[in-house]
């Protein structure tokens, strides 16, 4: 059996794909089994084989004592015998699923698939994908046959960029098999890393299907309080000292306004929705919630420049600084990040804008949005300041800091995520 092959290290693992989610994995099973993480970009290769996380994620220690090697060659995958996929499903610029990158990765599988090997995909799919789009690639390229010749198995990845409470090894796995003897034998090669354990789908499309549920049921909640935020906006009332009354009734749903991008939530329901579409269904509740989440970065820039007007300041002649461009705090993934939304509405106002951010890259953010970072602030050049992105580094800031950074002293501060509610008292303040 493949379990027991992999822990007397007589079979390897391969990791196809070593981004947020594909590393952490690899490095939990090389501290148990022989490991072979594969990535097509030579670069980031090289950088893990000096023990560096490209993503930025993990510090060097977690490198330490791990069975692993890296490598862009994919005769490395020759002798592999368990293959998980875990290479990224974006969207394209019409909001429909991009699997290049996931049938990419079941190519690179094919052509060194051998009878009696394991292939485990962790890329987030819509339900059918792995079994309809997937398994034929793999069947063409080999000649084999999934379950009589190879066994094919759907375990969707859990891991939240930032998190380090909610790791591989405490969050339970959800997997799933082409038939009885794949189930078992996969959960066992992950409980050998996941403490929690598995639960054991009944089939490879209700796995898939759970994962993309989870993200779009968030979605859909995080649009009902955006909507309502909008609501309470014109009724003059703040969002959050709603939230902080509501939420004393013991069944409400901790849900806030925000930003809603990143490669998760701002993208899995869009995977739904289309595969909705095939089967002959219109969805109208996740569409919609997918319609008011992404209109939200617009929403924020005019509502900052409504503010700049009420200060009787030009909006052409105004500079806004913006705390914050990744799509969440504390990391460095800028991935369908929202602020870019932001952005672009002040810019249709023409609206100077700067940018800062502790943990985003200026190169990365210049090649993927085409603006970069500001080294600091410019004191006393602002007519608003944005704090797009609630990091650590800015929850001590006070109202003097802001004050410093505004025109004569006097601007708006737009805290989209509430973090300086109560404390903001001279200047404009302004929340979602």
């Amino acid at each position: 059996m493949i379990y027991d092959k992999l822990l007397k290290k007589e079979a390897k693992l391969a990791v196809i794909g070593l981004g947020y989610v594909g590393l952490p994995i690899a490095l939990e099973f090389a501290r148990n089994l022989k490991v072979v993480g594969f990535d097509i970009n030579q670069e980031r290769v090289n950088l893990m084989r000096q023990n560096i996380d490209p993503s930025q994620e993990l510090d060097s220690s977690a490198f330490d004592g791990c069975d692993i090697h890296f490598t862009a060659d994919i005769d490395d995958l020759k002798d592999v015998n368990f293959f998980i996929v875990a290479v990224p499903t974006p969207i394209n610029n019409m909001n429909l699923p991009d699997l290049g990158p996931v049938l990419a990765a079941s190519r690179t599988v094919g052509k060194v698939l051998k009878n009696g090997d394991y292939v485990v995909y962790e890329s987030t799919v819509y339900p059918g994908c792995t079994e309809e789009d997937c398994v034929p690639i793999l069947e063409e390229m080999t000649g084999l046959k999934m379950t009589a010749d190879f066994k094919v198995g759907y375990s969707p990845e859990r891991i939240n960029p930032g998190d380090k409470n909610h790791t591989i090894r405490t969050i339970k796995k959800v997997v799933s098999g082409c038939d009885a003897e794949s189930l078992e034998e996969i959960a066992k090669v992950y409980e050998v890393v996941v403490d929690a354990g598995t639960h054991r789908a009944s089939s490879i499309k209700v796995a898939e299907a759970s994962k993309i549920i989870e993200n779009t049921q968030r979605d859909v909640n995080i649009s009902l309080i955006n909507e309502l935020s909008i609501i309470l906006n014109k009724m003059g009332i703040n969002t959050y000292d709603v939230l902080e009354a509501a939420r004393t009734k013991w069944n409400f749903l901790p849900f806030s306004p925000g930003l809603v991008g990143g490669h998760c939530i701002g993208v899995d329901p869009y995977y739904l929705v289309y595969k909705a579409k095939k089967v002959g269904y219109h969805s109208k509740v996740i569409s919609s919630a997918r319609y008011v989440n992404d209109s939200m970065g617009f929403y924020v820039g005019k509502q900052t420049v409504k503010r700049i007007l009420e200060l009787g300041r030009n909006a052409l002649e105004s500079k806004v600084l913006i705390m914050g461009a990744t799509f969440k705090e504390d990391v460095s993934d800028v991935r369908n990040s929202k602020v870019v939304d932001v952005i672009r509405e002040l810019e249709s106002f023409s609206v100077h804008i700067d940018v800062i951010d502790p943990h985003a890259d200026s190169a990365e953010l210049q090649h993927e949005y085409d603006f970069g970072l500001i080294e600091k602030p410019e004191a006393g050049a602002y007519d608003a300041v944005i704090i797009g992105v609630p990091h650590k580094e800015y929850s001590g800031l006070d109202e003097a800091y802001f004050k410093n950074l505004m025109k004569d002293g006097r601007g708006v501060v737009v805290d989209i995520k509430g973090l300086y509610r109560n404390k903001i008292k001279e200047l404009s303040y302004w929340s979602l």
